[in-house]
């Protein structure tokens, strides 16, 4: 494989700032935008979490909406992903709900407000549970509870995703298809309502081609799939299958390539004591980009909503 860019990519030029944080043994890439808290702001951090195949600039949109609401809000990289650390393990959900824990934390805030979108929805789904004193609340795009993920993939999941998650656990294949191919292009179409620009289809592709971050990557998605059967895998479906006190936004495409509709909100709305759930017409899996003002919208509507002031 050719690997041919570097973390440097990933520091999208905007109206945020740049940071690198330590958290949980690791360096953490953070974009920040919004006023500083003043020392007698309660208001807990916005953190949003990227889903495959994209970095924190999927949230853009998002992120300059909520700042220019006064919401200090920040967009990370995940573990092995754009500017992010990429160690050579730790890409099992527990740990990288560790790692959002220790974000908050090194970004001046006792909780968060965590929102995630696809494999980042998950991440968020499970801080109510793993990490319960530093979730003030969770926002899930484009992602089902993590439970119906595991149980129930093939009512969930469309024909393209199973598909898709299968290639996934064959050793480099996708690898070098994401690095040397056109697979970054390929999942993007496949999720979408309509083709997303190209030029932010090739910015994705190029921060996926920083070295390591295509194999750290497919070890998240690896996870999700062989972890089912294991110790470690029980042991986390039996955490989150517990009732969610926090208050739950759930946000879904109509024309979502990936994950059924119908199948989406069935174990949040059960799980969740405080839960919202919203279909986007016409959009796909890719919401933060595909309707940015309506996922915007829905996201301040709800914080304003459940702002404990």
């Amino acid at each position: 494989m050719s690997d041919s860019s570097d973390f440097s990519s990933a520091l999208v030029d905007g109206p945020w700032r740049h940071d690198l944080v330590a958290a949980n043994g690791s360096r953490f890439h953070v974009a920040t935008a919004g006023p500083e808290r003043p020392k007698d702001d309660a208001r807990p951090l916005v953190l949003l979490l990227h889903g495959f195949p994209q970095f924190w600039w999927a949230w853009r949109h998002q992120l300059t909406a909520l700042a220019e609401a006064g919401h200090h809000v920040a967009a990370m990289d995940l573990r092995g992903v754009g500017a992010s650390d990429k160690p050579p393990s730790g890409y099992d959900v527990p740990t990288t709900t560790r790692d959002v824990a220790g974000v908050v934390r090194s970004l001046g805030h006792d909780r968060a407000v965590v929102v995630g979108h696809g494999t980042g929805g998950v991440v968020a789904w499970a801080m109510a549970r793993l990490q319960p004193t530093v979730t003030a609340g969770l926002a899930a795009v484009s992602a089902p509870h993590p439970a119906r993920l595991h149980t129930s993939g093939a009512a969930l999941l469309t024909r393209a995703a199973r598909r898709q998650l299968a290639l996934y656990q064959l050793p480099t294949l996708p690898e070098r298809r994401i690095v040397d191919g056109d697979l970054i292009a390929h999942i993007l179409r496949l999720g979408a309502s309509r083709p997303l620009p190209p030029e932010d289809v090739e910015l994705f592709r190029t921060v996926m081609r920083i070295p390591f971050a295509a194999h750290t990557v497919m070890e998240t998605l690896r996870w999700l799939v062989r972890s089912t059967p294991r110790p470690d895998g029980r042991r986390f479906l039996t955490t989150v299958r517990e009732p969610i006190d926090v208050p739950v936004l759930q946000l879904h495409g109509s024309a979502d390539g990936f994950v059924r509709r119908e199948q989406a909100d069935v174990d949040g709305r059960a799980l969740a004591r405080h839960y919202r759930f919203e279909v986007l017409d016409g959009a796909g899996h890719y919401l933060p980009e595909e309707a940015p003002d309506a996922v915007s919208s829905l996201l301040l509507d709800w914080l304003a909503a459940t702002d404990p002031r």
